[in-house]
């Protein structure tokens, strides 16, 4: 490309920027025409700004009229190349959700810290374009090499199907030679199936989705191009004004059984989505240790979804009770692995988030000079202890005191067992124990009452706290999102605070 071509580009890109800003500026900014109207209508109507690919234009508009059908909302798309988007999103600062055609343009946008949340909707396969009935023959990728024929090609610099047949071909060793035998490069998939369509090229290379608005072409599937396959992610722009609204888009989109039709039909191959609900409720079940260090995020994230979660907070031995019983939450998050293990047909593989130690928990000061485990057969000494049967904590307290060799003696002093640490903790402010066994987390925040006491040489007094998904869930990707949000730094800085050790790499995910 020539100097003066790149800066006729640059500036085309620049003034293009401009437009979609002004319009997002005078649909947005408070104090314009559009703006007091808004607020002089009641309810306001909600406006959404979307950049889109070019290769999911037919079933966007398919998606486009069944949303604004459906929730009385607006949808206004920009189309273009994945890049050139992805740079306008840069530039602008705009826009409510961004959608390429594949989903490494989606990490480039998380690397500029443009995107916020992200889910998978669907795949396209690479493959060359060719009139009905394949008049030249065309069924390896080195066919393309013959002189005569006419190929196009997307810019690899701009378009997704350009750069991930550029990275492809060129692992194979054959880019060198697709390029010299290309006659042209096109903004978009689009432009290629057009240049087809109309005689202007005897072949070119898309992705298979993008031909079904194109009934007088034929896709070829070469075995070259085998590997050659685009993930399709839409993700919400870190700096929309409505988040909220965002999310209810990509949650319409997302839905097997509203934006996922549209996909489908449209020859996409589909990834596992959600059921549609305007407001979907999940349902998840947490060990009652676990409270403090997840409701704020709970909060939020209901807050920010415009979603419920409905929580039930108890001892683990109960709420694997219930569900035994047949009461089936989205997800859970036990206080310990050996509760997720005796439930484990019902999950998806559990994930280990974080760990908490069991401590012997005394009043300012140890008035009883406890020291470890020996101390609690002192006696007249009253103990506390969680309910072996009710909760994880009882469960692994008496796996200890096992392990000890003190179980008999400790259990002669033990006059309360209870569901959960934080009762303990109450009795054991109210002088009505002397000494609780109970998790570090349950001393967070008393530390002006009461001390601990470690428990040491015995491994099983540490608690692995696992999270897993239920394999039946209606809503697989938004208890999905939770998690990345109970998984986020903010989230960790909290279960620190708690008490609790961080044990989930940061990066990792269900």
């Amino acid at each position: 490309m020539s100097k003066t071509s790149m800066a006729m580009m640059v500036s085309l890109l620049a003034l293009s920027a401009m437009v979609w800003t002004l319009i997002n500026t005078e649909r947005r900014l408070p104090g314009s025409s559009s703006d007091v109207q808004n607020r002089a209508d009641a309810p306001q109507t909600v406006e959404l700004s979307l950049f889109c690919a070019a290769s999911n234009r037919a079933v966007m508009e398919a998606v486009r009229a069944r949303y604004e059908k459906d929730t009385g909302r607006k949808l206004q798309i920009q189309y273009g190349a994945s890049q050139t988007l992805l740079s306008q999103l840069e530039v602008t600062g705009t826009g409510d959700l961004f959608l390429p055609a594949d989903d490494s343009y989606i990490q480039l946008a998380r690397e500029k810290t443009l995107v916020a949340e992200t889910i998978p909707l669907a795949t396209m396969k690479c493959g060359i374009a060719v009139p009905r009935g394949n008049p030249k023959g065309i069924d390896d990728l080195t066919d393309l090499f013959v002189e005569e024929l006419r190929v196009v090609q997307a810019n690899p610099e701009s378009a997704a199907v350009g750069k991930i047949t550029k990275a492809t071909a060129t692992q194979l060793g054959l880019w060198e030679e697709l390029d010299r035998s290309t006659d042209a490069y096109r903004t978009t998939v689009a432009d290629v199936a057009n240049d087809i369509l109309v005689g202007a090229a005897d072949a070119g290379i898309v992705y298979d989705a993008a031909l079904t608005t194109f009934p007088d072409l034929e896709f070829v599937a070469v075995p070259q191009l085998r590997d050659a396959v685009s993930t399709v992610v839409v993700g919400v722009v870190s700096g929309t004004n409505q988040p909220t609204e965002a999310l209810h888009f990509a949650r319409y989109l997302s839905a097997q059984d509203r934006g996922l039709e549209e996909y489908r039909k449209q020859g996409f191959q589909v990834l596992p989505g959600d059921s549609w609900s305007e407001t979907p409720e999940i349902t998840l079940y947490a060990g009652s240790m676990l409270r403090p260090a997840i409701e704020e995020t709970l909060v939020k994230f209901e807050q920010r979804e415009g979603v419920r979660v409905s929580r039930a907070y108890n001892g683990c031995g109960i709420l694997v009770a219930q569900m035994k019983s047949g009461q089936h939450p989205d997800a859970y998050f036990a206080c310990d692995t050996e509760f997720m293990r005796q439930v484990g047909d019902l999950f998806h593989e559990p994930v280990a988030v974080s760990r908490n130690e069991l401590a012997i928990l005394v009043q300012k000061g140890n008035p009883h000079q406890i020291a470890g485990l020996r101390d609690l057969t002192k006696s007249g000494l009253r103990v506390g202890i969680g309910h072996e049967k009710q909760c994880a904590m009882g469960w692994i307290t008496q796996k200890t005191f096992e392990e000890s060799g003190l179980k008999t003696k400790i259990m002669e002093n033990v006059t309360v067992q209870t569901p959960t640490g934080d009762m303990l903790v109450n009795q054991l402010r109210t002088g009505s124990l002397d000494a609780v066994v109970a998790y570090l987390s349950n001393a967070a925040g008393s530390g002006e009452f009461l001390d601990a006491v470690r428990i040491e040489g015995i491994p099983c007094s540490t608690a692995t706290q696992p999270w897993a998904v239920a394999r039946k869930t209606r809503y697989p990707r938004l208890a999905e999102r939770l998690f990345r949000q109970i998984s986020s730094a903010d989230s960790q800085a909290i279960f620190a605070a708690e008490g609790f050790r961080w044990q989930l790499p940061t990066d990792a995910g269900p």
